[in-house]
């Protein structure tokens, strides 16, 4: 299988031409299904550019947010750029964890995949995510504080499913005498995808570096004002924090009653192994259902969360009546 759907999530109009209808349900990205509503209400000045002063007082409340000093913050324009511009930066050896997300193994020329059993003697700059793409694993506080202890290279953390929980970060550990980096999604927890926002967390020298990579003005008006907003309503971030393991504790039952063994311990999205995940994926999207098939796992198939109960009987249903 090759359709646009296996590359990334969110292939909703290539699988509306292939598929028909538009009563679609998009399952197929782990992003969170209830959006901060405060962007709805936004109004942006489109004739001026982004003041400095904004860029920086957004990366200051973010900051905040992760627990790390503003000054080893970095706003980018989605933490996909984010992922290439630290990786051409830093070069030289390198390995992926895998299975993890694709653009993991293009970040360095050369990375090289191994399992997270190999990481911890593993030479050169290691790759990963916590918690992990696709199969939702998070690598405990323990296994975290091994692969920070007496590196060779770096230590590059994509974390951008560490907002539902931030106990999983590695933030607090950025610092200039460590060569470790986080990566973080605004898009995913806050549930807007479109902003294209994102941040990197590294010691200052790298964060220069990265800023004289990017230029003026790396981030919309729109990106800047949301972002400040969003990240400075408490509020919401608790009480998301608290709905998304609610949420996925309801999917869980559902598959399990269903006869799927959900994967993973990230509440914006499960993944299950089943005999032929690519039929099963064709006969969800026949019922206007999108979720995640794999290319190179034809076993695998992510599910992100349903938005309410009405998405979730209908998932339900599909999966009852084959």
């Amino acid at each position: 299988m090759s359709e646009p759907w296996t590359w990334h999530g969110g292939g909703l109009t290539a699988a509306q031409r292939h598929f028909g209808r538009d009563d679609w349900i998009d399952l197929s990205t782990g992003i969170n299904p209830h959006p901060w509503p405060g962007a709805t209400d936004m109004a942006f000045d489109w004739q001026r550019l982004p003041e400095p002063e904004a860029l920086a007082a957004l990366e200051a409340i973010a900051a905040s947010h992760f627990g790390v000093d503003p000054r080893q913050v970095c706003a980018v324009p989605g933490s996909e750029i984010g992922l290439r511009l630290v990786g051409a930066l830093i070069g030289g050896p390198a390995q992926h964890i895998a299975p993890g997300y694709r653009t993991h193994g293009a970040m360095i020329a050369g990375s090289l995949a191994i399992d997270l059993a190999a990481a911890r003697d593993c030479g050169g700059s290691l790759i990963l995510a916590n918690p992990n793409n696709p199969d939702g694993h998070i690598i405990d506080a323990a296994a975290r504080r091994d692969l920070l202890t007496d590196r060779d290279g770096w230590l590059l953390v994509d974390e951008a499913f560490a907002d539902a929980d931030p106990a999983h970060s590695v933030a607090a550990f950025v610092g200039d005498d460590r060569r470790l980096v986080a990566f973080r999604s605004f898009g995913k927890f806050f549930g807007l995808a479109g902003v294209r926002l994102g941040f990197v967390l590294a010691p200052q020298a790298l964060i220069a570096a990265l800023r004289d990579r990017l230029g003026a003005w790396p981030l919309s008006a729109a990106a800047i004002a949301i972002g400040t907003a969003a990240y400075a309503d408490r509020d919401w971030i608790a009480a998301t924090r608290g709905r998304l393991p609610h949420d996925a504790a309801a999917l869980d039952a559902m598959l399990i009653r269903r006869g799927h063994r959900p994967i993973g311990a990230c509440p914006l999205f499960r993944l299950i192994a089943v005999d032929d995940a690519h039929a099963l994926f064709e006969r969800l999207a026949r019922r206007a259902i999108l979720t995640r098939p794999f290319a190179d796992q034809p076993r695998w198939l992510r599910i992100g969360l349903p938005a309410d109960a009405t998405a979730l009987a209908r998932l339900d249903a599909a999966l009852a009546n084959g």
